[in-house]
């Protein structure tokens, strides 16, 4: 089943629960969805592109929760991270540190980089090998600091 159809499915057991924050939170998506579509046209959406567009709803959802931190707007940051919470159980498994760090070595190996200049040579192939399983900032983070051992 694809992704698409898993949230309209989804949308369809929140409308009969009656949970109105899941159904909110799913609409939203579905939005987000056919705004890419849109963008994309005449192509069709790959199953990469709806995980991407999730992965940048979570990194939204995770900016609003610390400007509502700072403000001290409690019920704001439950509302966002109960959002935030839905939006993850969509994507894949995350992986750990260790096994970005790992795969930043084979990346490094392979590729033959050695400076910093060939950082996006590495993270365009980061992201091609975790293909959504790995927060791309924590793989920038590991990139930066094992080419700069490098040098």
């Amino acid at each position: 089943m694809s992704l698409r159809d898993q949230i309209t499915n989804d949308m369809k057991t929140a409308m009969k629960e009656k949970d109105m924050a899941k159904l909110n939170a799913l609409r939203m998506v579905q939005s987000a969805f056919k705004n890419r579509e849109i963008e994309l046209r005449p192509n069709p959406m790959t199953e990469d592109e709806y995980i991407a567009v999730i992965k940048r709803l979570v990194k939204q959802r995770k900016e609003s929760i610390e400007q509502y931190q700072a403000a001290g707007r409690t019920d704001l940051v439950e509302a966002e991270s109960a959002e935030l919470k839905l939006l993850e159980s969509y994507l894949p498994e995350q992986m750990s540190r260790e096994q970005i760090e790992k795969l930043v070595d084979e990346v490094i190996a392979a590729t033959g980089a050695k400076t910093m200049k060939e950082m996006g040579v590495v993270m365009k192939e980061m992201q091609a090998r975790t293909k959504g399983a790995a927060d791309n900032k924590i793989v920038s983070e590991v990139v930066k600091a094992k080419l700069q051992q490098q040098q």
